[in-house]
């Protein structure tokens, strides 16, 4: 089950259904199923307080997410700051809702086991990114065509 939830902000304007088979379909393209994911969306102040008590970094980030992953099933929360998603759509001249999709799928490639922290893993995940993002135009346009 994927959960969608605010705290301190207005719900973005994601079509839920679309984008929890979107996750179902990332998932299972690494062999993965979905289990319990929350997605938690909040401003700048919470992400950082957030940031501040569980992971001991003193910054604003645009997601964070908790892994409880059992085998083939991903499980975990993903907090995201919708004022950073906004704020980087801006400064990389994007779309708002594209940004937020990718970061909504971001936090579901971590969960399936891709890291972007290290060496060549940065690249990994974006190119990750864009194979999801490419897929849910396609679902978008198979929805369309019916």
């Amino acid at each position: 089950m994927i959960t969608y939830n605010t705290d301190g902000v207005k719900m973005p304007k994601i079509k839920k259904r679309e984008t929890t088979a979107w996750i179902k379909a990332v998932a299972a393209t690494y062999s993965r199923r979905v289990g319990e994911v929350g997605y938690m969306f909040v401003g700048d102040e919470k992400i950082l307080e957030v940031n501040r008590e569980y992971l001991g970094h003193d910054y604003y980030t645009d997601i964070i997410t908790f892994d409880y992953d059992e085998g083939d099933t991903i499980n975990g929360d993903i907090v995201i700051s919708l004022d950073t998603v906004r704020t980087n759509a801006e400064g990389l001249g994007k779309d708002y809702a594209d940004e937020l999709h990718r970061v909504i799928i971001h936090g579901v490639l971590h969960l399936c086991g891709i890291d972007d922290k290290g060496p060549g893993e940065r690249e990994q995940m974006e190119a990750a990114e864009d194979r999801a993002l490419a897929l849910l135009a396609e679902m978008r346009a198979a929805t369309a065509r019916e």
